[in-house]
């Protein structure tokens, strides 16, 4: 029999990428479709299914080809029952049926979980976890999640909120509202919004001339790369602004390095983009705080998936999770 395909489907509030991928992680074809969300997200899973059998029957297979379908799902699941807990920003009632809802619209075997989770699952097998089997993935985007794995597989807690790193608190008086009803996050402070919520609160307390300063009187907003790409040049109000960044995410970071002292702590989304210039004063800020073993055997590194990571994660499910 000709080798089998995984599908990976990583859903967003947004958009839902989906890939065929080998056996051996490689993405053969991928796309994405948009996401409806309207009528409480009633077509999500058709949308998936249907999208599945056109690029199938466009690429001359069938569904034969296909061993099972992984999905990372935007909330705390139970992996076990295949049960998404709660996605508020799909429309979805609590404790829905995901898995049992996949496999009658796809008629494929599936397993399901947390996105940020399969974005770690996808930088351990492919990216940049390298194949080391305890690592800490923390994705910075709109929001900061994150995944814990140990001994290659995921830590999923009571309830499926393990590796929520986003809501580690960094600030502990006089933080910043988070939108899970606490104060002080880490994703208040090192989301994409939480970068451009400390520069206009640096812009506000400062009289220094900066680029950014220059930026925000023009266009009336300044962007987190707009950040960055200031303290790339050296403009000084935005390599302050990097640094408490840096402060907020090394004292996290080693934190958990010094519950788990994982091999790699490795940082994702569109945050990280930022490269050198953010990785090399979290690194700083890492070994001052974290327990000198830790510090000399884990290291700190940025993603190198990209978008792929969650897909190539939630293959990497059907491949090891579906018998």
């Amino acid at each position: 029999m000709a080798e089998q395909w995984l599908v990976g489907v990583d859903l967003g509030g947004t958009t839902t990428k989906l890939a065929f991928i080998s056996l051996y992680g490689e993405i053969i074809h991928k796309w994405e479709i948009p996401t409806d969300t309207s009528e409480n997200g009633k077509n999500i899973i058709v949308d998936i299914a249907k999208s599945i059998d056109l690029h199938l029957e466009e690429l001359g297979e069938s569904k034969l080809k296909l061993r099972g379908i992984g999905m990372g799902a935007p909330g705390p699941v139970d992996m076990v029952n295949g049960i998404i807990y709660e996605a508020v920003n799909l429309g979805w009632e609590k404790n829905t049926p995901l898995k049992d809802l996949l496999e009658v619209e796809t008629g494929l075997p599936s397993v399901i979980d947390n996105d940020a989770n399969c974005a770690a699952l996808g930088e351990m097998w492919k990216g940049a976890g390298n194949g080391a089997k305890d690592i800490v993935a923390v994705t910075l985007g709109t929001g900061v999640g994150g995944g814990v794995i140990t001994n290659g597989d995921i830590v999923h807690g009571k309830k499926g909120a393990a590796g929520e790193i986003g809501h580690i608190t960094v600030v502990p008086e006089g933080g910043f509202q988070c939108n899970c009803g606490k104060k002080g996050c880490l994703e208040t402070v090192a989301s994409a919004t939480g970068v451009v919520r400390l520069a206009i609160k640096a812009l506000k307390k400062s009289k220094e001339a900066s680029a950014l300063r220059s930026a925000l009187e023009t266009a009336g907003s300044i962007s987190a790369k707009e950040i960055f790409d200031a303290a790339r040049e050296g403009d000084v109000l935005a390599v302050s602004i990097v640094d408490q960044l840096s402060f907020y995410l090394g004292l996290a970071a080693a934190n958990l390095g010094n519950a788990l002292n994982p091999d790699k702590i490795v940082f994702g989304g569109g945050v990280s983009k930022a490269g050198e210039v953010l990785l090399n004063p979290v690194n700083k800020y890492f070994h001052s705080f974290a327990f000198p073993t830790v510090a000399a055997s884990t290291s700190l590194s940025i993603a190198t998936l990209g978008n792929d990571a969650g897909v190539i994660g939630a293959a990497w499910l059907v491949k090891n999770k579906l018998a």
